[in-house]
């Protein structure tokens, strides 16, 4: 038993109107009532939340929320609830199916030069958006940066995602991953793939260390873990969360072979296999052959510009003279073309699902 509580104030008129209401409909604890010949003061618990009711307290109302895995079974089904007092309930589930809005496709290119605002996120760490209109909320892409190394201030957490990609474009960063084994370095053209619900956390990061996150839907929620404690004991490489395997691929140890674009070659980094087809992520760079249009039939076709530079052509659109920290979105059915690439253009290409046709025209 804690010395120190914490409780909310709620406001009543007339105490022994919310009881019942509490008491009953919200199954809460009475712990506490007084004067004894007069009630104005009500103590109750349940849920993990402890309130006060007090007659003429200055507060407004308020809202609850009570979150429970039957919430068609939960106060006779009613999702929206007024108290006497006038406290609004919200009755809703406690682990609610991950819904994936359907993909808003548009052309997007978002060029470094634009200076597009950095803003500070989790952790302290600055996020540049990749794609403003997050096609209609079913992806986001951010470039990350911490500009000064050192240990970063994170806790083990997860994400209640689809799909998650950690590309690293510049520097080193060390995170360590639930049953993967102590903490894992990642450096300039490595990646992890973040499982739905793996925990993690990022420990220290170099100088000017530079990421891409790709995550699927746009909006999703990070949930600290209070209890685990990371690395863990056990290592399990072969684990599956929601059918995806943890993936750190490391860029240096890739073959590049020929690529769906002609006049390119790319390195896969296992990804579409870990993720049996959920996504794809591939580096490419140009073999000095003939480029081609081409039009794509897949859902997501996001492209971040890693070094070198190139002209991006989309049919009855201006050329875009792309350059390192570039992105663009080519949505299906759009012809398009890479032309008078670098020799040194590397391309970060992600795809969902991780295999579709692309024509060649």
């Amino acid at each position: 038993m804690t010395g120190t509580r914490a409780e909310i104030r709620l406001p009543t008129a007339e105490l022994r109107d919310d009881l019942p209401f509490f008491t009953k409909v919200l199954k809460m604890r009475l712990d506490m009532i007084y004067p004894a010949d007069n009630p104005e003061v009500a103590v109750l618990s349940g849920h993990g939340l402890r309130l006060r009711i007090e007659k003429g307290a200055a507060e407004p109302a308020g809202t609850i929320r009570i979150l429970t895995e039957d919430p068609d079974g939960f106060a006779g089904g009613q999702r929206v609830l007024i108290a006497p007092n006038g406290t609004r309930v919200e009755i809703d589930g406690l682990n609610p199916p991950l819904v994936l809005p359907r993909t808003e496709h548009a052309f997007v290119v978002r060029k470094l030069a634009d200076q597009a605002p950095w803003v500070i996120g989790r952790a302290g760490m600055l996020y540049r958006d990749l794609v403003p209109s997050r096609l209609g909320g079913a992806m986001i892409a951010s470039h990350i940066r911490i500009p000064d190394g050192g240990p970063v201030p994170d806790m083990v957490h997860f994400h209640k995602v689809g799909f998650q990609l950690i590309f690293c474009i510049n520097g080193w960063v060390d995170v360590v991953y639930e049953d993967q084994g102590g903490p894992i370095r990642l450096t300039a053209g490595d990646c992890f793939i973040q499982p739905p619900e793996i925990r993690h956390r990022v420990l220290e990061a170099g100088d000017g260390i530079e990421v891409i996150e790709i995550g699927v839907p746009a909006e999703h929620v990070t949930q600290i873990d209070h209890e685990m404690t990371l690395p863990t004991p056990q290592l399990r490489p072969e684990r599956e969360w929601q059918g995806q395997r943890f993936v750190y691929n490391v860029g240096a140890k890739g073959e590049f072979r020929p690529f769906r674009l002609p006049g390119f070659v790319a390195r896969d980094t296992t990804i579409n296999s870990n993720t049996k087809g959920v996504a794809s992520v591939m580096v490419a760079r140009p073999d000095g052959g003939e480029t081609r249009w081409t039009v794509h039939h897949g859902d997501i076709l996001f492209t971040f510009v890693m070094k070198g530079a190139m002209v991006l052509e989309g049919e009855g659109r201006e050329p875009f003279t792309l350059s390192a920290g570039d992105a663009f979105v080519i949505p299906p059915g759009l012809k398009s073309r890479y032309s008078g690439a670098s020799g040194d253009l590397e391309l970060l290409e992600v795809s969902l699902p991780g295999v579709f046709s692309t024509e060649q025209l």
